[in-house]
């Protein structure tokens, strides 16, 4: 074909400016140009599934993001030094590469899911051991990909650039493809394809850029039968993997989960996963339990009550404010006021209030309290939501995830207190989830100490939930706690007689020396990661 040809006439004139700048664009330039859009595309994809995962499934996304990038760059320098040994037939390399970062890197995803899944439970180390080896090879694969596109093209195109036109034509469209893919993969991609079937549509893409090398380049390839048979037996394992990408992840989450899963969705910031078995409904965000449906009562009883139930009698909190809580169970136990008023709910992901407000076994469960006409559900970042705030609430319930990670662990910092502080009325009082102060007791005090560096005047208590374990609160005011003196009817746990047992800190939980948790520091979050660890070896 002529496009495999070199282009008649010399090489650059003088001062390297082309000596064809005038001619057309080939198919086969057009053609390598927009296969490094796709490789770049498909490589950053590679890195950012690895890292999903290991957040999903190893927690503390920064941790976890950061060594995998870290390891991936460093095959990827690996990768571009081993490209100068390259030095035959060029385009035949260039197409195995495509499909070997194809078959890996497109496989990647649903491997990780099925050892994660098959793994005995312990055996974490076996399952880094093979994330980072996936991660290795595909960025020493990935690293091969641009050197060895630009050789090509100036190979076969150097009569028509400079090689710094060449160098600034191929990063410029390396660049693109890295944009789009970054802003896709989390808006597009993931919820609507998921990982598993993601890494298999990246790895077609790489597979059709091997498939383009093999027509443009035709007559300058040896064996191109043989190259033939090997991209139409990628192709073909890619698609099977694609069609069976569903049944794949149903049983690796069905192996992990145990119980029958009702439902599994994937929304821009996390994995949704809701079980139901012979005990009851259980949500999994990201693989983590976050509530099971035969005692939640037991913990948002104790999350709600002791705020709510704090005001003189005849007076009830009228203005109530929820940061997190997107699936409506705090909100059921809030609406039992009848003087409440309005409800706020600000809750990150909108996936989550979606499903709690139309799922029947989910709003069963709260009580449809996220469509009750008192609760208005905003969609936003708790942290930069509270800065722009202007109302104040006479309790404000603060029920997030655990402070597993830094992007967590900023909605634990004395930042966020003091504007949670501002959004209190005067004699108002507000509540926290503080993880279990029996496995994480340092982390527990942290949480407390740090609302005190604010002002506020605490009063720390625990409830034993039993799909948790022993697990913390702290109230927080301007003025003394005066305990509970009614409750609403209905209650399952929580009794003001009960209270006083839940006020009282045994010796292996009761305080230790903790120092605040700072926007700049951020100390909760490794010492959540230290004693939460020492549990899971």
């Amino acid at each position: 074909m002529a496009a495999a040809a070199r282009p008649e006439g010399g090489g650059a004139g003088e001062g390297g400016a082309p000596a064809h700048a005038g001619a057309g664009i080939s198919a086969a330039e057009v053609a390598l140009l927009a296969s490094v859009f796709v490789v770049a595309a498909c490589g950053l994809v590679y890195e950012l599934a690895a890292g999903a995962l290991a957040s999903y499934l190893l927690g503390d996304s920064v941790l976890q993001f950061s060594t995998v990038i870290g390891s991936y760059l460093f095959a990827m320098g690996i990768g571009s030094w081993a490209s100068r040994h390259v030095e035959r037939q060029l385009v035949a390399q260039f197409l195995r590469i495509e499909l070997l970062v194809g078959l890996v890197g497109g496989l990647m995803p649903a491997a990780l899911f099925v050892a994660h899944s098959a793994l005995p439970a312990g055996h974490g180390a076996g399952f880094r051991v093979l994330l980072y080896g996936l991660v290795l090879v595909v960025g020493v694969l990935v690293g091969l990909e641009i050197p060895l596109v630009m050789r090509i093209l100036k190979r076969h195109f150097g009569a028509r650039y400079a090689l710094a036109e060449l160098v600034s034509q191929v990063l410029t469209f390396d660049y693109l493809g890295a944009l789009a893919v970054a802003v896709a993969f989390p808006l597009v991609f993931v919820p609507h394809l998921g990982l598993v079937r993601t890494g298999v549509f990246f790895g077609l893409l790489n597979a059709a850029v091997a498939v383009w090398a093999l027509l443009l380049f035709r007559g300058e390839l040896r064996r191109w039968r043989s190259h033939a048979l090997a991209c139409a037996g990628v192709v073909a394992v890619l698609a099977a993997a694609m069609a069976g990408a569903g049944r794949l992840t149903t049983w690796a989450e069905d192996q992990f989960y145990g119980d029958s899963v009702i439902l599994r969705e994937s929304s821009a910031y996390q994995r949704v996963v809701v079980t139901a078995g012979s005990a009851g409904v259980r949500l999994f965000l990201n693989g983590n339990l976050q509530f099971h449906s035969r005692d939640e009562y037991r913990y948002h009883e104790a999350l709600v009550h002791p705020a709510m139930a704090a005001f003189a009698a005849g007076r009830s909190p009228r203005r109530v404010l929820v940061l997190g809580g997107g699936d409506g169970l705090a909100l059921r136990e809030i609406l039992r006021y009848p003087g409440v008023e309005h409800v706020t709910l600000v809750e990150l992901d909108p996936h989550m209030t979606r499903l709690f407000s139309t799922y029947p076994a989910l709003v069963a469960l709260n009580g449809g309290s996220l469509g009750s006409p008192k609760v208005t559900i905003v969609n936003a970042d708790a942290f930069t939501w509270l800065e722009s705030n202007r109302e104040r609430f006479d309790v404000i319930v603060i029920d997030f995830p655990d402070p597993s990670n830094f992007s967590l662990g900023k909605l634990y910092t004395t930042s966020l207190y003091q504007r949670a502080d501002q959004a209190l009325a005067a004699s108002g009082w507000m509540v926290v989830q503080t993880t279990s102060p029996l496995v994480a007791r340092k982390s527990f005090w942290t949480v407390v100490a740090t609302l005190e560096a604010v002002g506020l005047r605490t009063t720390p208590y625990h409830v034993h939930v039993p799909s948790f374990g022993e697990w913390g609160f702290v109230l927080a005011g301007h003025r003394p706690w005066p305990g509970l003196a009614t409750l609403p009817p209905g209650l399952r746990f929580l009794t003001p007689q009960g209270m006083a047992a839940l006020l009282d800190f045994p010796p292996d939980m009761a305080r230790v020396p903790a120092e605040p948790n700072r926007l700049s520091n951020q100390v909760l979050v490794s010492t959540f990661e230290e004693e939460w660890g020492k549990v899971a070896r």
